[in-house]
């Protein structure tokens, strides 16, 4: 029966021992040596932390202005591998492997840690003389605020662990447990056109539109929560 994440307790904070010679009594420090033993801070307690994702996906709301954008260049997007675009518009990543740990907002910086994987899953535009490029095995890497992958044009890897997506974290919601079905969804990153590329994907199609910051959609992952 899948349970709701596990709940890890805080590292407690580690005092600082002085050690004597093994002939030697351990003395304090004089009163007068302002010397002060300060315990380091604790950690934070995690709300949630996964050891190992095993599912469920990644899905991105795609924005009208992207798509606008992508019909203007005739661009054609189309989901490549384990990936999915549904009829609502929205592409959909499944989740192969990583890790999360989410802390109470305000508490840690980044609130969100880990890393998703989405290997064997993608998306591919193909411009009106079939050229063809195929962005794939995402990465998402939430403390950094990144999602990296493999960059494909016309069968040719062109760059491996590629800067593609910004993730703004600035409108994503508080994590919501889905008991019911043993799930846990993080909603509301929106996913942003890294410059590096947008530079790639300009000089791929010959064109000069695509710009840093246009908005690719709205992010949600949703994370199978461990059994026990």
């Amino acid at each position: 029966m899948r349970r709701t994440m596990t709940v890890i307790l805080a590292v407690g904070a580690l005092g600082i021992t002085a050690c004597g010679d093994d002939e030697e009594e351990t003395t304090a420090p004089p009163a007068d040596s302002g010397a002060t033993e300060m315990a380091e801070p604790a950690q934070p307690e995690p709300v949630a932390d996964i050891e190992m994702l095993t599912g469920v996906d990644t899905a991105v709301a795609l924005d009208a202005g992207f798509v606008e954008a992508l019909e203007s260049l005739e661009l054609t997007p189309a989901p490549v591998g384990d990936g999915e675009i549904t009829e609502e518009g929205s592409a959909v990543f499944p989740i192969t492997g990583g890790n999360v740990t989410y802390f109470e907002p305000g508490t840690v910086s980044p609130y969100v840690q880990g890393l998703v994987e989405h290997e064997g899953s993608g998306l591919s535009l193909t411009s009106a003389d079939g050229t063809v490029v195929e962005l794939t095995d995402f990465e998402v890497d939430p403390g950094a605020s990144e999602l990296t992958g493999t960059v494909t044009a016309d069968g040719e890897v062109a760059a491996e662990s590629a800067p593609l997506f910004f993730l703004d974290g600035g409108t994503l919601e508080p994590l919501e447990v889905m008991e019911a079905d043993g799930t846990a969804v993080l909603q509301g990153t929106t996913v942003e056109l890294k410059a590096e590329a947008a530079e790639l994907l300009n000089d791929t199609f010959g064109v000069d539109a695509l710009e840093e910051g246009l908005t690719i959609g709205v992010a949600t992952i949703t994370v199978e929560l461990p059994e026990g």
